[in-house]
């Protein structure tokens, strides 16, 4: 189970302070972030760690992230919030 203080401390490094990267990593983390396996989890952590320019392009779709890995949980958290 993830610990409180680990949701709480991701919680605030997903605030970015731009709108569009607050919208969709926030939620994320306060409703998905627990249900992932532990390769998954490090990777968000290592995607909180990028440049918000960056993850915007990545998360408009108007860039792609160079590492695959990256670029998948980019898609797992904008499949989360668009339709199929």
């Amino acid at each position: 189970m993830v610990e409180d203080v680990e949701i709480n401390r991701l919680y605030w490094h997903s605030r970015r302070g731009m709108l569009e990267l607050d919208v969709l990593l926030v939620p994320f983390t306060k409703e998905v972030y627990a249900t992932l396996d532990q390769v998954d989890r490090d990777l968000y952590v290592r995607l909180l760690t990028c440049e918000d320019q960056d993850m915007f392009g990545w998360f408009m779709e108007r860039s792609e992230s160079e590492d695959p890995e990256l670029q998948r949980m980019v898609r797992m958290i904008l499949d989360r919030v668009q339709p199929k």
